[in-house]
């Protein structure tokens, strides 16, 4: 009897001491113990997805808490949430073109608001905006970005827009990246078909610090490595003009399909193989978007 009894006590001790250490895990990966302390200044960011963001969230410098997420809500009429951050008033040397990041604690952790230094020497002002911020990752663009597809900035307000025409796309979708000498400047705000053709127009959003791009320049579509998310690639003209607001390229290449490589890698048809008189595999700028 008394055996059963101590058996009883122990496992109704250990239950106690397993919610107890469930408690405090809870309180030490939540906005709980991240209770905002002091004086602050309130800035606001645009992000086009908050994912699991939650207010009280933390608000990080190289991992340093500086800060707390105050209010969530969607922005009438768009297709974006405002986020508006507190920040402790110890740290008001944050220069006004930092990037505002949601990252996630660990594999399974709760989300904050990262934020990454710009190199501008004005610091952003009470009621000011982070007015360069990227989303919260979803599963399908972490993959992309494990394959080398990559990522630019939101950039919210900020991008200019122009199009494509491209006879075949592939895989590409909205919200891959834009490139120019492998540096992303934006992103495909969206693939359409063209109607009553067989073409597909492709809208490009490019941050406006990117907007001397010359006129007569091609956009492409590439592949990340072999198997990894494709990118629009583009290669500068020597035009005089800029690109605007509504513009198109005059140039345009199309994705390669697996054929296309393999006839490009093999470069040994018969004559008989290619009656347009062309290299076979080799492939030519489509010209869709020809002015």
């Amino acid at each position: 009897m008394t055996q059963r009894r101590s058996y009883a006590v122990g496992t109704g001790l250990f239950i106690v001491l397993g919610f107890a250490a469930l408690a405090y895990l809870a309180t030490q990966t939540t906005s709980v113990a991240n209770a905002s302390q002091g004086s602050s200044y309130v800035v606001e960011t645009h992000f086009a997805n908050v994912g699991q963001l939650k207010t009280r969230a933390p608000v990080k410098i190289a991992g340093v808490r500086v800060g707390s997420v105050q209010s969530i809500e969607l922005v009438p009429g768009k297709e974006e949430a405002k986020v508006t951050l507190s920040i402790d008033d110890r740290h008001k040397d944050i220069p006004d073109d930092s990037v505002a990041t949601i990252f996630t604690s660990g594999l399974l952790g709760d989300q904050y608001v990262g934020i990454q230094f710009g190199r501008s020497k004005n610091p952003v002002k009470e009621g000011g905006e982070i007015g360069l911020t990227r989303p919260a990752q979803q599963l399908e663009e972490m993959l992309g970005k494990f394959f080398g597809g990559g990522s630019a900035p939101d950039r919210l307000g900020g991008t200019f827009h122009v199009t494509g025409e491209f006879t075949n796309v592939g895989a590409l979708q909205p919200g891959a990246a834009v490139k120019m000498a492998g540096v992303p400047i934006g992103s495909v705000d969206s693939v359409v078909i063209k109607p009553g053709s067989s073409e597909a127009t492709v809208t490009l959003a490019i941050d406006k610090r990117y907007s001397q791009i010359p006129d007569d320049s091609a956009a492409a579509v590439f592949t990340s490595g072999l198997i990894g998310s494709q990118y629009v690639a583009i290669q500068p003209g020597g035009s005089p003009e800029y690109l605007a607001e509504g513009d198109s390229f005059v140039l345009t290449q199309s994705a390669l399909q697996l054929e296309d490589l393999i006839g490009k890698f093999l470069v040994n048809g018969s004559p008989s193989d290619n009656k347009s008189g062309g290299a076979q595999g080799s492939t030519q700028p489509d010209n869709a978007g020809k002015k």
